[in-house]
């Protein structure tokens, strides 16, 4: 849960965007897909971020799903709004709507494609963390952005007081030590299958695309880790390890995780927005083979599991009025 030195709390989920099959929000899924992650562990929730599909929300669906999600959640979770863009301007824009809309933290990934200098990505948190008050988790994933933070700006970020987190999906575990031994800042795990390493040194919690499937497990290791049990915690981290290769390695996480809801009756398609597309027959069938290998865990019965590879097939394009993003 959220406290003073953690605002955020230590379950987060890196939540999906549920679209109907014709590629449009689907608003009563999102609701119950908040409602269920929420009902089962988790501490948080991160919208509009790189696995709701940011890229291809209009700034309209952005807000409106920062306004559900804290209807849904109510004081039970943290709403937190991801993206918000790679354009500085964009990016201050929609943290400030998403102020207004009742966000209660927002998290920036470093500008993708740009490849600002290590002076531009400082300059870009710094300007998107001044445009509201809310706490502020910067994005580290080179993989997607294209650069990283280095470590020279992270410890200059922190110094800004509304900069209080990391999401880090860098993998440098030592860094992530060197970083926690000189600041104050918290550490979120970006890595699915890193969350119990991470958290082994130090680490505050995870915010992960795998706990929208199951965020029951990823509960049970974070508590398990808090009251110093790690014989518990490694048996959940065990447990969940075919479930993170069938999200994380074949397709993108956000493919991947529609196609398991959609395959337990979670959500009603499991549509993506191009460019992103449906897993291809020989990537449906890795992910059903490692589901497959999944045993017992809590709060999900995989014995239901039936995947439809003709509805996750291809992918969308959205009605959009305009062209504003």
């Amino acid at each position: 849960m959220a406290t003073a030195e953690n605002p955020f709390g230590q379950v987060l989920v890196a939540l999906v965007t549920p679209f109907t099959a014709d590629g449009e929000v689907d608003w009563n899924d999102v609701e119950k897909h908040i409602d269920h992650v929420v009902s089962n562990g988790a501490d948080g929730i991160v919208v509009t971020g790189t696995t709701g599909e940011t890229s291809t929300l209009t700034d309209d669906e952005k807000v409106k799903l920062v306004e559900v999600g804290k209807n849904v959640a109510g004081n039970r979770a943290k709403i937190i709004m991801g993206g918000p863009s790679n354009e500085t301007a964009h990016a201050i824009e929609l943290a400030k709507k998403s102020a207004k809309a009742g966000a209660d933290g927002i998290m920036a990934v470093t500008p993708y494609y740009n490849k600002p200098t290590q002076a531009g990505v400082l300059t870009h948190f710094r300007m998107v963390a001044d445009a509201t008050d809310l706490p502020f988790i910067m994005y580290d994933i080179p993989g997607r952005a294209g650069i990283q933070i280095q470590y020279e700006t992270i410890l200059r970020l922190a110094k800004h007081p509304n900069i209080v987190a990391v999401k880090d999906a860098k993998g440098d575990f030592s860094e992530v030590s060197r970083v926690l031994n000189q600041t104050d800042l918290l550490y979120f795990s970006g890595d699915d299958a890193n969350v119990l390493p991470h958290m082994a040194i130090g680490a505050s919690g995870l915010i992960g695309v795998t706990a929208n499937v199951a965020p029951a497990p990823y509960r049970a290791m974070v508590d398990a880790v808090n009251r110093g049990d790690l014989t518990a915690a490694t048996q959940q981290h065990m447990a969940l390890e075919p479930l993170v290769r069938a999200i994380m390695t074949h397709v993108p996480g956000t493919v991947a995780a529609k196609y398991v809801l959609h395959g337990l009756g979670r959500i009603g398609s499991p549509r993506v927005r191009l460019p992103l597309v449906g897993p291809e027959e020989w990537e449906a069938a890795k992910i059903e083979d490692e589901i497959a290998l999944v045993g017992a865990i809590e709060g999900v019965d995989f014995s239901n599991f039936r995947p439809d590879r003709n509805a996750a097939a291809g992918g969308a394009l959205p009605k959009i009025a305009g062209t504003t993003r």
